[in-house]
C-alpha cells in the first residue's frame, strides 16, 4: 500500500536569531516529518531557498543527475566542457545536506544566508510548497506573489488535466 503524503501549505513569518537560526512553524512541524530529522537545504533564486525532505530531494532530483553522469561516462558531453564546468560549479554550491535541530530549528548555513540576503533579527517568510518548504527574504516574497498570484487559476487548470 502506498503512503499518501500530506502536501506542506501555509505562509507564516519567522524571525533569524543572532546565529543564524530560525523555527519551523507548529504547523509544518506535523507536515514535514524528515527522517532523523535529514533535510537537504536548496538555493532556488536570489532572496528564496527551499527545504526539502532528504528521502524527497533524492526522489524529484537525484534522477537528474544520474543521467548527466550516465551521459559524462559516456563521453556525450566532452565538447561541452564549458557547460559541463558550469554545471559542477553551480551543483557544488547549490545545496547542502543539514540536520534540524530540537523544535524543528535549522541554522542557516553560510553561503545560504548571504544567498537569501538575511540579518539576524531579520523577518523571513516560510511558505508551504506541497512537497518541500521555501524560505523567503520578504521583499523577494512579495513581488513573486504579486507577479505569480493572476496566473493562479490558469496554473490549476493546468495541473489539474
Amino acid at each position: 500500500m502506498t503512503e499518501t503524503k500530506e502536501l506542506i501549505t501555509g505562509e507564516f513569518s519567522r524571525t533569524v536569531d543572532d546565529r543564524y537560526r530560525l523555527s519551523l512553524p507548529d504547523e509544518f512541524r506535523e507536515m514535514f516529518k524528515p527522517e532523523a530529522g535529514k533535510c537537504v537545504i536548496v538555493k532556488e533564486a536570489a532572496g528564496h531557498l527551499s527545504l526539502w525532505e532528504e528521502s524527497m530531494w533524492e526522489k524529484f532530483h537525484k534522477g537528474r543527475l544520474n543521467i548527466v553522469q550516465e551521459r559524462i561516462n559516456m563521453g556525450h558531453l566532452g565538447r561541452n566542457i564549458t557547460d559541463l564546468q558550469r554545471f559542477g560549479r553551480l551543483l557544488s554550491t547549490r545545496y547542502r545536506h543539514i540536520q534540524l535541530a530540537d523544535r524543528a530549528r535549522l541554522m542557516l548555513p553560510e553561503g545560504f544566508r548571504e544567498f537569501l540576503a538575511v540579518e539576524p533579527k531579520q523577518d523571513v517568510m516560510v511558505v508551504g510548497a506541497l512537497v518541500c518548504i521555501e524560505i523567503w527574504n520578504i521583499p523577494k516574497w512579495i513581488a513573486r506573489v504579486e507577479e505569480e498570484m493572476p496566473q493562479f487559476d490558469t496554473l490549476v487548470e493546468s495541473l489539474s488535466h
